[in-house]
């Protein structure tokens, strides 16, 4: 059995070997700031980094509050941007998607980001691809955070093209105006920002405030596009 064993050993490390070199991603984590790209894709150094076993809703994907839509899409870009910012991330990585992303669980200051985003209502877990964060989701539903606090399509149904029923008694209105030199995400112009005192206060078009107000997503600070998700997300509004 000696020289039988030794040839498979040898066979296991040259497909181990093999398989590294397909894939240099699974053969380290990988480490650095991040930058969002949506509310379930990070990119760090230029690597693009599918959050594992969470689906968030997409960047344009909307969702509604007692008839009122909100840019629930927008929302969960920025809780993700303010569980990153000023940390260092690091991800495992777990597999790599059809589309050549590499896929990771991932810390930032020690604390998991897929599960604090499907804790928070954020995100849902992906079944299709894991249960690993089906007992956050449960939690988050049951205290009606994030998306929960009203209703949605779940992400992979969204892209798929489904869409929440109309409401004709609650259009939604935007402005199509962006300020001038703001991080502005499209049409959101509400400010929401972080105070010394790290308090969450939004700052509507015309408010006492509102031109004096700079938005640093670095501070988790974002734009909201209207007062509904504002609140929604734990802003409060500014005395106007």
């Amino acid at each position: 059995s000696g020289p039988c064993y030794t040839l498979t050993m040898r066979a296991l490390a040259l497909a181990a070997a093999l398989l590294l070199f397909a894939f240099p991603a699974l053969a380290q984590n990988i480490t650095g700031p991040a930058r969002v790209i949506d509310g379930d894709t990070i990119d760090i150094a230029g690597q693009r980094i599918r959050l594992h076993g969470i689906d968030a809703p997409e960047k344009n994907q909307t969702c509604r509050i007692e008839g009122v839509p909100w840019a629930c899409g927008i929302a969960a870009w920025g809780e993700l941007v303010q569980l990153v910012a000023g940390k260092g991330v690091s991800c495992e990585t777990r597999d790599i998607d059809r589309y050549g992303r590499t896929v990771a669980v991932c810390t930032a200051g020690g604390q998991d980001i897929n599960a604090a985003m499907v804790a928070q209502g954020w995100a849902l877990a992906y079944r299709q691809f894991s249960n690993d964060y089906v007992a956050q989701e449960g939690e988050a539903q049951k205290d009606g955070l994030g998306m929960w606090r009203g209703k949605f399509v779940a992400p992979w149904d969204w892209r798929r093209g489904d869409r929440l029923a109309a409401v004709p008694a609650a259009p939604r209105v935007e402005p199509t105006a962006r300020p001038a030199n703001e991080n502005a995400a499209g049409p959101c112009l509400i400010k929401g920002n972080v105070s010394s005192r790290g308090e969450r206060i939004y700052h509507v078009p015309g408010g006492a405030y509102y031109s004096r107000t700079k938005i640093s997503p670095a501070k988790g600070e974002r734009f909201f596009c209207s007062e509904a998700e504002a609140e929604a997300s734990g802003w409060r509004a500014s005395q106007r």
